[in-house]
Parts: C-alpha cells; sequence; structure tokens
C-alpha cells in the first residue's frame, strides 16, 4: 500500500481518484480578473484544483538575464525581466484568488520560484506546495519549500532517475508528504518523447509514493492513459484561448479539451474496477440472449438415456450449459423432451 497524501479535504491514494490540478500558469497574462475567469471555468471542467506560478522576479534571474532583449510575439515587454514582472500578480491579488477559489470549492496553490515566494504562499495558506522541473535540482530551494511540512508535488522534466532519486532522498529525510510527477519539459512535448512506462519505473524505483503525471503533449489522450497506468496525480496546462500571446498557451487545453479530459479520466478510473473476472449484472440478460443451452435434436422420451446424436447447442443459455455437455450423455431423461426445445435441470435424471 502506497503512502496517504491529504490535500484539503482530499485523500490522495491508491484507492480515491486521481487528483486532477489545472496549471494556470501565467496565462493569466497578468490580469486578476482574467485569472478569475480561469478558476471559475476550471472548477466547471470539473478539475480539483487550479495551480499559479509566483516568482520574485529579481531573485531567480541574473541582472543580464533580466536585461536580455525579449522582443516576439509573445513577449509582454523588451526585456526578459519587463516580460516576467508583466505576468506576475500581486501578494494582493493572490489573496484575492486565494478567497475565490475557496469559496467556490477549489484547491488553489503555485508553484514558488524562490524562497521568498514559498513564504508567501505558505502565509496565504495553499494546501500543497508544487516544486516546478526547472527547480528540481534547486536543493535549496526544495529544502526550503519542504520545510514547511506540507504535501510536496515534485515534477522531474530535464532529470534523469539517478537525479530523482537524490532529490527525493533528501526531501523525504525533512517532509514524507511528497508526491513525484513524471514530466518532459517540451513544449509540445513530442509523442515520442513522453514515455508513459517512466511511470512504471517509478512506482518500482520510490514503492512508498504517490505517482502522477504533468503533461505537456497535445491532445487529451495521455493523462487519461497515464491513470490507467498507476498516476494518481495529474497536472495538465490551462488555457482559455490557445492563440492568445505568450510561450505557454499553443501547449495548454481549452476548456472543452479539459471538460473531456477529466470526463474520460473518471471513465477510466471507474472502469479500471475489479481484478476479478465475474459475470456482470448488466451481463445476465444478454447471457440468457446470447449463450446456449444443449438442446434436443429430436423427440426424446422418458427413460431414455441421452446419446450424443440426440442433442445439439442453440439459445436461449437459460438450460444446461454446453459446458456440461460430457455429464449429460448417458443419463436417462426424466420427462419427454420435445425436438428443438432447451433441456433443464429438471428435465434429466442425475
Amino acid at each position: 500500500m502506497k503512502k496517504n497524501i491529504r490535500i484539503g479535504t482530499r485523500i490522495i491514494s491508491e484507492n480515491h481518484p486521481a487528483l486532477i490540478i489545472a496549471e494556470i500558469g501565467i496565462n493569466h497574462q497578468g490580469d486578476v480578473n482574467i485569472a478569475k475567469e480561469m478558476i471559475k471555468t476550471a472548477k466547471e471542467c470539473g478539475v480539483d484544483a487550479v495551480k499559479f506560478q509566483k516568482r520574485t522576479t529579481n531573485k531567480v534571474l541574473t541582472k543580464k538575464a533580466l536585461q536580455r532583449n525579449y522582443e516576439n510575439r509573445n513577449s509582454f515587454g523588451k526585456t526578459y525581466g519587463e516580460h516576467r514582472e508583466a505576468l506576475e500578480l500581486s501578494y494582493e491579488e493572490y489573496y484575492v484568488l486565494k478567497e475565490y477559489a475557496d469559496n467556490i470549492g477549489i484547491l488553489f496553490s503555485a508553484s514558488g520560484w524562490d524562497a521568498e515566494s514559498v513564504d508567501f504562499l505558505d502565509k496565504l495558506g495553499v494546501p500543497f506546495f508544487k516544486v516546478a522541473s526547472g527547480d528540481l535540482t534547486n536543493l535549496p530551494l526544495v529544502e526550503h519549500t519542504a520545510r514547511k511540512n506540507k504535501p510536496l508535488i515534485l515534477s522531474t522534466g530535464m532529470a534523469d532517475i539517478e537525479t530523482i532519486k537524490k532529490v527525493y532522498e533528501t526531501t523525504v529525510k525533512i517532509n514524507d508528504s511528497v508526491a513525484i510527477m513524471h514530466c518532459t519539459s517540451s513544449y509540445p512535448t513530442p509523442f515520442n518523447e513522453i514515455n508513459l512506462n517512466v511511470l512504471s519505473t517509478f512506482q518500482k524505483e520510490f514503492p512508498k509514493v504517490i505517482i502522477g503525471y504533468s503533461g505537456h503533449e497535445l491532445g487529451i489522450a495521455i493523462p487519461p492513459v497515464a491513470v490507467a497506468l498507476g498516476a494518481k496525480i495529474i497536472e495538465r496546462h490551462f488555457t482559455l484561448d490557445r492563440t492568445m500571446r505568450g510561450g505557454d498557451h499553443a501547449a495548454s487545453l481549452e476548456p472543452q479539451g479539459l471538460s473531456k479530459m477529466v470526463r474520460d479520466i473518471r471513465h477510466i478510473e471507474e472502469a479500471m474496477g475489479s481484478f476479478e473476472k465475474r459475470i456482470q449484472a448488466s451481463e445476465l440478460s444478454v447471457k440468457k440472449k446470447l449463450t446456449k443451452s444443449i438442446v434436443a435434436s429430436r423427440d426424446i422420451k422418458r427413460g431414455e438415456s441421452i446419446t450424443a446424436d440426440m442433442i445439439i447447442t442453440k439459445s436461449p443459455g437459460e438450460g444446461i450449459s454446453p459446458l456440461r455437455i460430457t455429464e449429460i450423455i448417458g443419463k436417462q431423461a426424466k420427462n419427454d423432451i420435445e425436438n428443438d426445445t432447451v433441456i433443464y435441470e429438471s428435465d434429466i435424471k442425475w
């Protein structure tokens, strides 16, 4: 049995539905009203949580990186620093969004990209933290986040298994409520680089850890398959319009796609069902109609011993099953049995 993680009122385990996170990230364009609309729409699509990204710009980029020219169709400023600042929501706006999410009943969190942002998010009261793939090897930040003693989700894009093991071993000494997300950090991810079989690798390497999948591919097919393979947390980038300005929109799902993905995941979870193969209640009427019974191929008189040439198999399947055909050979008829009629238990002297 894998460890349970509790996030808010949700328990994440092998025996509970997957937690589905809509990654809003920076797709709100730096506009709190768009952000609120995205939270509302995500809730309507059926996801469990929304996640943003919080940065203190001058703490995550060098002066040179901040001043780098960044004039392109996705830019919100002439320099990369101006671009990043334009996409940052204020502390006050985060309080507004957290309260709004709480009021409509959806979990609210964010990736903290620096210690100052993590401290703020902790004060804000987020129910879990997410370490972005870009910070997986940033052990000082990972450790700082882990010490907040809230469930911690580690995304593993751009990392190999040895790196992931090292980070996990460091993290779990501080905080044992850890989940590991398989991820490929390309936007959109080519299908031949998704490698969903890594989920099985993670389950073997981290048998007591909740495993999830964070996707950047096109379409909605992959997350439901990930759930079928054991992923218990699904994260998918979300946008109101994939044509909007910004680098993450093209690899995001629009509301219709997000709704269908959630639907398919829930259907898959329901369909996985039991490990026991048995006849289902919905099959009983079909079983009677389509399966075969042993049927008289001529009139059989009471007291006659039944031989192979006296019987055939036909529907409906309400009589003695053909699986028992060797049992009936040599037995005596208890009643007169008309030609082309089903033979029942009560027709035979057992």
